[in-house]
């Protein structure tokens, strides 16, 4: 069995079987199609003759070329995931990365947005008055409102929006559908929003672009970038920061982990975790710079 079949038959399998997202997808076919090349370059076609060593020297050339902790790291996964299916497939006898572990990374305090400047942007988006800035507010409202990932903001459709209910129907990571809470204000925007469009069939596209297509994630990506840089000096200006800062104002607010786990749809808790950290960091500057004892 060829290197190149048996990625092709694992990425068919995320597909049909395992109902992976087109990003994860996506992010499978760049990591093994780069590992492909560099085997390939090696005159080494066969899966099972990819050793331990071939393993080691990629990552070895991986961190020659810059790559984070991070991004080695999830290369390691794909190939990992990639070799689990070849054993199981009995394309191979073993796994050549058995007895190699993903480098350990140091995941650092993610970045926020303090409210007074997402307020700011509202306000700043209302002064425009122009058509589309309805719809701008709306984007804003539902990242943060709902802490939303760009990409589930991008694949909403009209019928995901119960009034009733006052809730968000999203398609997150691996298919998974999750009901999401909507606050009275994303409520607000979203129903004076609707109202200026001429169809609203439930299964049309939610947010639509200039040209009449849906909405995608590059798309949102440079307008939040545009808005942050007038109301923030944040390095990351990106729509992640916004789900960031609703995660750690709702622990700062007293909300219980686990819910807040269910509203990002996080499969693991430590996920959720890192948001500890960002509240329990402004609780040690606010008694440096406010208790007389600090």
């Amino acid at each position: 069995m060829t290197l190149e079949i048996a990625v092709k038959n694992f990425i068919s399998e995320l597909k049909g079987i395992r109902n992976a997202s087109e990003n994860t997808i996506s992010a499978y076919k760049r990591d093994l199609n780069q590992f492909v090349e560099f085997i390939n370059k090696k005159n080494i076609s066969d899966i099972q003759a990819i050793t331990q060593k071939h393993i080691r020297t990629f990552i070895v050339e991986l961190n020659t070329k810059n790559n984070s902790t991070g991004t080695i790291s999830r290369k390691l996964t794909s190939l990992r995931n990639l070799f689990n299916f070849a054993l199981r497939s009995d394309y191979i006898d073993s796994n050549p990365l058995k007895e190699i572990n993903n480098p350990k990374i140091k995941r650092g305090i993610p970045e926020t947005l303090p409210l007074d400047s997402f307020k700011k942007i509202i306000n700043l988006i209302k002064e425009e008055r122009g058509e589309s800035s309805l719809q701008k507010i709306a984007i804003f409202e539902l990242l943060y409102g709902s802490a939303i990932r760009v990409s589930e903001l991008c694949d909403l459709n009209i019928g995901d929006i119960n009034f009733q209910s006052e809730t968000l129907k999203v398609l997150g990571k691996g298919s998974k559908e999750r009901i999401v809470p909507l606050g009275q204000e994303s409520i607000k925007v979203l129903k004076l929003y609707m109202t200026k469009l001429t169809d609203r069939s439930k299964n049309n596209s939610l947010f639509l672009s200039s040209r009449g297509n849906r909405i995608y994630p590059r798309y949102v990506q440079r307008m939040v970038k545009e808005y942050f840089a007038l109301v923030s000096d944040i390095s990351k200006k990106s729509p992640h920061i916004l789900r960031h800062s609703a995660a750690t104002h709702m622990l700062d607010r007293g909300a219980d982990l686990m819910g807040v786990k269910e509203i990002l749809g996080h499969e693991n808790l430590k996920t959720t975790q890192i948001y500890t950290h960002v509240s329990v960091e402004r609780l040690k500057k606010t008694h440096k710079t406010s208790h007389p004892k600090a």
